[in-house]
Order: structure tokens, then sequence, then C-alpha cells
């Protein structure tokens, strides 16, 4: 009898699976069409149905090129797509429509690429979305204060010196790529910023750790341009991802190995002192902060609260190494292009030495933060190689509901991308974009420009929190070569391939010689 129940059962249970099936899948055909036609409306170049445009991104030598010209007929109009397969991309193109998504606090999501940041980051800053993200937003942002950025401005000259003494050793030999000479010592600075830990990697670059953040970072740019390994599963089982658990595991032990010394270490220091009176308890303060070990981001998260309690150790090592992975890579890019524009451009790196001269002399002491604030021409050499070669050159959000840029819609669930290297080339904001000029950032020519036209660091609410960090870094990094060294850069940069990856970068390097100036 039971038998005859369960066969009658499935006698009627299989139709209605069949049913449902086809129900499901003519409703996802049928919002498919309608998706497919509302991205379709939206201008952009033909592409083929079955794989849309991804046959010009297989080639990772020439994605970027690629991905630029197709897309560089449509500078200075709103909005442009593209499709990868079946998934589609919509690119602002002019301020105006970039302004309406940066500024938006309801399109905060970024697109599905970061998740492949989580084993490494977790929920920190870069990654984290909602309340978690506001609430770790406000708590770390006092943290970038100019007075407490002051406190860095040692380490930063330290090792810009320790920099120009091994390019010392290049004076009158043949070129050499100088990109990863600039990533060890962002390195360096970002380690002794971040955890009050110096790796010293300029000098000894072969440590463990920094070994680790190198095959971490190009492990995760191979599985990005790899569908077939975002699938969490699959991938654990390549020898990418075995090799990716073993990096994740050696730069987390050395994060919590720090954090949890640093804890001990304050809190010992707490019992030694007990202030009576808000006096001594600022030199309490000064005292656990200060010593003989130097202040870092990572003192100010042990002391910080969210919501009333102190941040667990898994909370601070989300933020330190997320410190870590977005402050020494996009740091090095930007000083290695600002290297090489002004490599080649000799009337630019003729004003800026006269510069340093003026505010230096001869002298090769350290930059101080006097000094930054006269530093106005490198500043704009700095800022107009960030316009032509954004470090960060693509920010993705996905959209929560429809957006309307224009008289164009873009739907629901669609992946919206900037592309800050074609958004800096709109030429009805920057005339003559591909020609690199420090001038446009005078003050007098900056007048009425649009804010969201010029955004290496993002704009809006989940712009970069370092950004300030990031140009005191490049500043001081750029005064010890250029008031050293005259450099020259050797290829013209229409000749390079770029690969836009984790970063903008040539795929050969950034080739240069140096001659001591005196």
């Amino acid at each position: 009898m039971a038998l005859l129940t369960l066969s009658l059962a499935a006698s009627y249970l299989v139709p209605v699976i069949i049913f449902g099936v086809f129900v499901f899948a003519i409703t996802w055909k049928v919002r498919r069409m309608i998706f497919t036609r509302k991205v379709d409306k939206i201008p952009g170049p033909a592409y083929n149905s079955y794989f849309g445009h991804a046959p010009y991104f297989y080639c990772r030598e020439e994605r970027f090129n690629n991905f630029v010209a197709l897309l560089k007929g449509y500078c200075g109009q709103p909005v442009a797509r593209l499709w990868a397969g079946t998934q589609a991309r919509v690119y602002l193109l002019n301020a105006p429509a970039a302004e309406v998504l940066l500024s938006s606090y309801r399109h905060l999501d970024k697109d599905e690429a970061y998740e492949f940041l989580h084993p490494w980051l977790g929920l920190g800053l870069l990654t984290s979305t909602g309340s978690k993200w506001h609430g770790r937003r406000k708590m770390i942002t006092p943290s970038f204060h100019f007075r407490i950025l002051e406190e860095f401005l040692s380490v930063f000259n330290e090792h810009a010196e320790i920099l120009s003494n091994k390019l010392q050793l290049k004076v009158g030999k043949n070129s050499f790529n100088v990109y990863p000479y600039i990533t060890l010592c962002t390195l360096d600075i970002i380690c002794e910023t971040a955890m009050g830990q110096g790796i010293n990697c300029q000098l000894k670059s072969e440590s463990v750790y920094v070994k680790a953040v190198y095959s971490a970072s190009q492990v995760i740019i191979r599985r990005i341009g790899r569908p077939w390994l975002h699938s969490g599963f699959i991938f654990s089982l390549t020898e990418d991802g075995r090799r990716h658990n073993a990096n994740i595991k050696i730069l987390h032990d050395f994060t919590n190995r720090i954090i949890r010394e640093r804890r001990h270490e304050l809190e010992q220091k707490k019992h030694m002192l007990k202030p009576t009176n808000q006096e001594s308890k600022t030199n309490q303060e000064y005292e656990i902060f200060g010593g003989k070990r130097r202040l870092a981001f990572l003192d100010m998260l042990l002391q910080s609260t969210e919501n009333g309690h102190t941040l667990s150790n898994e909370d601070i090592r989300e933020e330190v190494d997320t410190f870590m992975f977005e402050g020494h890579d996009t740091t090095a890019t930007g000083i290695a292009w600002t290297i090489y524009c002004i490599g080649r451009h000799p009337q630019v790196q003729k004003r800026l030495h006269e510069e340093l001269d003026t505010v230096f002399g001869d002298n090769d002491r350290h930059v101080t933060s006097a000094d930054l604030r006269e530093l106005k021409y490198m500043e704009c050499a700095i800022k107009e190689a960030l316009r032509m070669f954004p470090p960060v050159p693509m920010f993705s959000r996905v959209a929560k509901e429809d957006v309307k840029i224009g008289n164009h819609v873009i739907p629901a669930g669609t992946n919206i991308g900037i592309n800050a290297y074609l958004l800096h080339r709109d030429p009805n904001v920057f005339p003559d974009p591909d020609n690199y000029n420090p001038e446009r950032f005078f003050p007098e020519n900056s007048i009425g420009r649009h804010p969201y036209a010029y955004v290496p660091f993002s704009a809006g609410p989940r712009n970069c929190i370092g950004q300030k960090f990031a140009l005191m870094e490049e500043k001081i990094v750029l005064s010890h070569i250029f008031r050293r060294f005259k450099v020259t850069s050797v290829y013209d940069w229409k000749d390079m391939k770029l690969l836009s990856e984790m970063v903008l970068r040539p795929m050969d390097g950034i080739s240069i010689t140096v001659e001591n100036r005196k």
C-alpha cells in the first residue's frame, strides 16, 4: 500500500516539477529579454549576440587597449554600454553622469569582483557596505586628520632616502625599470604607518610577507579574469586556490601577531600610567602611543570603539589588511607615473627643479609639513599625472534600482562603471587630453571645473579615505628623487601596453635613466 501511495505521489510530482521548471525558464527568458532591451537602448558599440564584447578581452596584453578603443568614441557622452557575454556593463563617461552615481548613498554596493578580496580583507572599509561600512568610515576618518598624518613625515622621509640611495647606484648606467624600486619603498612605508612594524623590504626584498602580498594580488587578478575560477569550490581545487590559501595564512598570521603584541603592550602601559587629571590623561595617551615605537594606524584602531564596544582583533585585522592592500600599490603607481611624465617633459622637470631649489637650496634635509605647502608646482605635476594615468582606473557599483542618466535609464541590477582614464580625457573639460600639462591644475585654470570631472581617488561618500596620506607620501618621495637626480623616461606612453588589473600600470614597467644633478 505504501509503495502504491509513493508511486501515485511520484506520478503527480514529476509533471509538477517539469511544469515548474518550464514556468521558471519562461519567466527568466521574458525578464532577460526585457532587461536586454532596456540596456540596448543605451548607446554602445556593436556586439556578438552570443559573446557580447568578450572576445575583445580574452588577451590580457590587449584587454585595456581594446576597452579604450571600444569606448573612446563615446568620451564626453553621458553613458555607453558593453556586454561581457550575458552580463551588461554600463559606463559613465562625463562628469554630470559620474556625479549621479558617486554622490549617491543609495548605490554604495560594489560589484561581485570585490568578493574575491574577502578571504584576505574580510569586510573592511573597502569591501563592506550598509551600516557596517558607514560605522567603520565614521570611526576611521579621524585617523586621517592632517595633524595625525604629520606624525608619519619621518617614516616617509627615511624610506624615501633609502630609495634615493638605491637609485644612486643606477647613475650613469643603462636604463632600468624603476617600478619595483618604488613598490618596495611604498610597502616599507605602509607597513610602518599601518602596523608600526618595519619590514625593511627595500633592503631585504626576500621577506616572506612581501612575497605573500605580491602572490596574493597576482592570484586575485588571475581569478577575476577567468570566469571558471569564480566558483569558490572550483577555485579551491586549483593550484592557484591552494597557493592563495597559503598566502592568506601568512598575511593573517603576520597581522594577527602584530595586533596581539601591540594590544598587550598597550594594556601594560595603561596599567603603568594612572591619570589623575586631564593633563595627565593627555600625557598618558602620548606615552601609550609614543616611546620607542612610532604612532601607527593600528594604535588608533586599538583605541577606537564601534557602537560603544572596542574592536575585536579580527575587526582590526580587516582594516589593517585593507590599509596594506590599498596603501602600497596604488601609491607606488601614482609615484611611478609621475616620474614617467616628468621624465618625458624636460621643461616640466626644469621648472620642478627650480621650485625644489627655491624651497630646499643645496640642503638634502628631510621634508617638513611647511615644505609640502610650498611645493605647489610639484602638486600640479602629480595631479596631472594622476589625471592621465589614474592608479585605480575603474570604480564599479551595482544599481540597486533604475538609474536615470540624462535621457537614458540604466535598469536595476546592472553593473555600472566609471572609468577614470576615459573620464579624465573628456575633451570638453581637458582640451588636448593626451598632452601632459601640469598648468591645468593652476588655481586660475581650475575655476569652474566640474567637481566630478577629476576623480583619481573616486568621489562622494565612498571616496578614498587615504588621499591626503597618498599625496603627502608622493610629494615627499618625489622631492627626494628630483632634488638629487635628473630623470629621463625612455619610451613614449603610446607605445606601451597598459594593464588595468588592481592598478593601471605598463606591462613592461617604466624604464628610466638617472643622472646626478650636482
